[in-house]
């Protein structure tokens, strides 16, 4: 492993300090199971400074270098051997079978969600002999069986073209989406839209009319309803609106932390009678307590316990950066500062805070080894420690597509 893969390796070895029993229990357990990251990032590529840096000097828009920049952090892996070999090996150590990708952007609009969706298409297509496309269940089951990785697709919003013609016009992009490859859609990000309030609107107004068509047409397509960042009412109404499961892919308990990304009980009872699970995430903000692995599986117990093993999982929400990431980056020209983005809107202290830098890096997404070692300290068996790695999010892909 590389230096960086260390680090964070020994972060979390040093909070957990598993016997060697356990240690070589949880690995073996860890190489044997399929493990679906409910909700994450492939590995990060390194920016290429120098292109970014003509870009800049030839005048082009904010807009134009931060799409050059995200694509080239998501595509690099392709045409760079450095960047191949590493994210290979931030795949490998984290001994990850699937992530439900994250290829949509924080919007409906159709033409910005096809871009991050075409770029992960096209990193699996060109990478196929390590990684593959999967578009059914049985495509990540096939995969873990051959010891190659996937990509299942996800998008952090519902398509929608917005012309509002009629109801029926307007939800068809959520069939062509799901034949290009995207298997769970976020209902809402942040902020409210036509569907339904985010997690940061104070209104809390839950599930329009029109977002009730939408779970409708959801269930009938085969795409799994998304509520990470929806507000507790609409998350509730959804979940009590599907016929299908419904998951908040990455989250925490608001029982264990009370913060607008976690889901109280009443949310979390309603997502579980769906036959949903509650995906925990490695974000120390959301989770709270010690802010480190402790803290994970604290989220995690909550689940298992007060409803049941057969809904909980693992959604990191989190991603491996390439090491050469820093000195590209530093080729680039200070760019004036911008504002934000409408969608990313976070009330005041929903973000930020002193994290000590052991606590972050014992959560990093390569240490997922160490999380299957933590549950086996923590005394789940071999069985429900499965669930939690990937069998649970493999129960619900089947359900809705079925």
């Amino acid at each position: 492993m590389n230096e960086t893969i260390e680090r964070a390796r020994q972060a979390a070895l040093d909070i957990l300090q598993p016997s060697k029993k356990e240690l070589e229990h949880g690995l073996e357990l860890h190489k044997n199971s399929v493990v679906w990251d409910a909700y994450g990032f492939a590995p990060r590529a390194a920016i290429d400074g120098d292109a970014l840096q003509r870009a800049l000097e030839s005048g082009a828009s904010e807009e134009e270098l931060r799409d050059m920049s995200e694509d080239m952090a998501m595509t690099r892996m392709v045409t760079d051997p450095v960047e191949r070999r590493e994210f290979k090996e931030a795949w490998e150590a984290a001994g990850v079978t699937c992530i439900f990708q994250n290829a949509g952007v924080e919007s409906q609009d159709p033409l910005q969600i096809i871009k991050r969706l075409s770029r992960f298409t096209y990193v699996a297509d060109a990478l196929d002999e390590f990684l593959i496309r999967a578009a059914f269940p049985q495509d990540v089951e096939r995969a873990h069986a051959e010891g190659k990785h996937c990509f299942y697709m996800s998008s952090n919003g519902v398509p929608l073209r917005q012309r509002w013609d009629s109801l029926e016009e307007e939800l068809t992009y959520i069939r062509t989406f799901f034949y290009l490859g995207h298997r769970i859609m976020h209902l809402t990000y942040n902020r409210r839209n036509m569907i339904g309030d985010g997690c940061a609107e104070p209104g809390n107004a839950g599930l329009s009319d029109f977002g009730r068509a939408v779970v409708a047409e959801l269930n009938r397509v085969g795409v799994i309803a998304d509520v990470a960042h929806s507000g507790w009412r609409t998350s509730k109404e959804v979940a009590e609106a599907s016929s299908k499961p419904v998951v908040a892919s990455h989250t925490g308990c608001a029982a264990v932390n009370e913060h607008i990304r976690c889901k109280p009980d009443e949310v979390i009872r309603a997502i579980v009678d769906s036959g949903g699970f509650i995906g925990i995430c490695c974000i120390p903000e959301f989770l709270g307590g010690s802010k480190d692995i402790r803290a994970l599986f604290d989220h995690i117990d909550y689940v298992a316990k007060r409803f049941g093993v057969d809904h909980v999982a693992i959604g990191t929400d989190a991603a491996y950066t390439s090491r050469q990431m820093a000195v590209e980056q530093k080729k680039v020209s200070h760019r004036r500062r911008v504002r934000h983005h409408w969608e990313y809107f976070w009330p005041e202290g929903a973000l930020g805070g002193r994290i000590d830098a052991k606590a972050r890096l014992s959560l990093s997404w390569t240490n997922w080894p160490l999380f299957t070692v933590g549950l086996v300290q923590r005394g789940y068996s071999d069985d429900d420690i499965q669930k939690i790695l990937g069998g649970n999010v493999l129960r619900v892909a089947k359900a809705v597509l079925a």
